[in-house]
């Protein structure tokens, strides 16, 4: 099955071509659409906004899941669903070192996330 994609679709799959292609130039395929709102959804809860900060203000941009239970107050297995969430949108990656997982951001996904969705649409 071939999938048709237009340059909107390719913003979602980074940064680069995020600034030649807002949404609001190029319709979204429906592919498209349901990665965009996978990224969406992961991000649209207060407690996986919370571990992305806390992720990127963290020492060297990475955070080992132990670090992150305690200041955001949820138990250990609440915490690693979350960033299976953020892991599965393609927000964060994950390092297995011994026992533990160790997050950090993907890089420019943030970036590309909120080029695909700025309002450059031409003024009347």
């Amino acid at each position: 099955m071939l999938l048709t994609t237009t340059a909107a679709d390719d913003a979602l799959a980074g940064p680069a071509a995020a600034c030649c292609a807002p949404l609001v130039r190029e319709p979204l395929s429906a592919a498209g659409a349901e990665q965009l709102a996978g990224a969406l959804k992961a991000l649209a809860d207060p407690a996986r906004l919370r571990l992305l900060s806390m992720i990127a203000a963290h020492e060297g941009g990475e955070a080992c899941v132990c670090d992150l239970t305690e200041p955001l107050g949820l138990a250990q297995p609440t915490v690693s669903h979350h960033l299976k969430v953020l892991h599965d949108a393609g927000l964060v990656t994950r390092d297995k070192r011994g026992v533990w997982a160790y997050y950090r951001l993907v890089p420019g996904a943030l970036t590309g996330l909120a080029a695909l969705l700025a309002d450059t649409a031409p003024q009347p």
